[in-house]
């Protein structure tokens, strides 16, 4: 691991992002974790990142000799994102992406496929008005009637659901079938799933309750493994 923290991370990639969320993002996560560019967005906010980790195409050349060389991690393979490379070397109870969910649409889809290689983090991305994360095997979110809650599956994969306008009970999700975007809360969410495959997208004022669901969430998965 390249970083190895007990708190909250905030990690900032090179994405169009506004200082509004940067700040929303900072609140809950102060210590900053750049990728390759997000370098510059974390100097530009008045930030020192405490790493820089990534192939390094994109780094300005300003941001690299502002850096201690101590703080510059570069990873040369071209087979994963800078997203990819962070989340594999990064551990903390809680990982908050910003700057992955703007800009280019294959960089989004890219970050969706990172979140659930990688089921043992606890990884939300944060867009202008959205947050999403990979789904832990069970959790209790305290949302409220007619919050919009989607499902989106990056995988086969079948769930339960308390307190959902229409219920997954017998769903068979896969990316290519059935999906469960635009449901809606009737009031406090409960969620299982067979497997680590789920993606949960919500309305960014729902990170709060998002922060405390995934800090008591349960770990294990049906078949007995562990991710974290």
């Amino acid at each position: 691991m390249i970083v190895h923290e007990s708190d909250p991370i905030t990690l900032v990639g090179g994405a169009g992002l506004s200082d509004q969320l940067f700040d929303q993002a900072l609140e809950v996560a102060p210590l900053v974790v750049a990728a390759d560019s997000g370098a510059d967005r974390a100097l530009a906010h008045g930030i020192t990142p405490r790493a820089v980790i990534g192939d390094f195409d994109s780094i300005s050349e300003a941001a690299r000799r502002a850096l201690p060389e101590a703080v510059l991690h570069q990873m040369r393979d071209q087979d994963s994102t800078d997203f990819d490379k962070c989340l594999r070397s990064v551990t903390a109870p809680l990982i908050l992406g910003v700057g992955f969910c703007g800009d280019r649409l294959d960089h989004q889809m890219a970050a969706c496929n990172a979140l659930v290689r990688y089921p043992a983090q606890r990884c939300v991305l944060l867009g202008e008005t959205d947050l999403m994360f990979l789904c832990p095997p069970a959790i209790h979110l305290p949302l409220t009637a007619g919050c919009r809650v989607s499902l989106f599956p990056m995988g086969a994969v079948e769930g339960l659901s308390d307190g959902l306008q229409w219920p997954i009970r017998g769903l068979n999700f896969s990316p290519d079938g059935q999906i469960g975007t635009s449901n809606a809360a009737t009031g406090p969410v409960h969620l299982t799933f067979t497997a680590p495959k789920m993606l949960v997208m919500l309305p960014l004022d729902r990170l709060g309750s998002v922060v405390a669901a995934l800090a008591e969430s349960a770990a294990r998965w049906p078949d007995g493994t562990n991710p974290r």
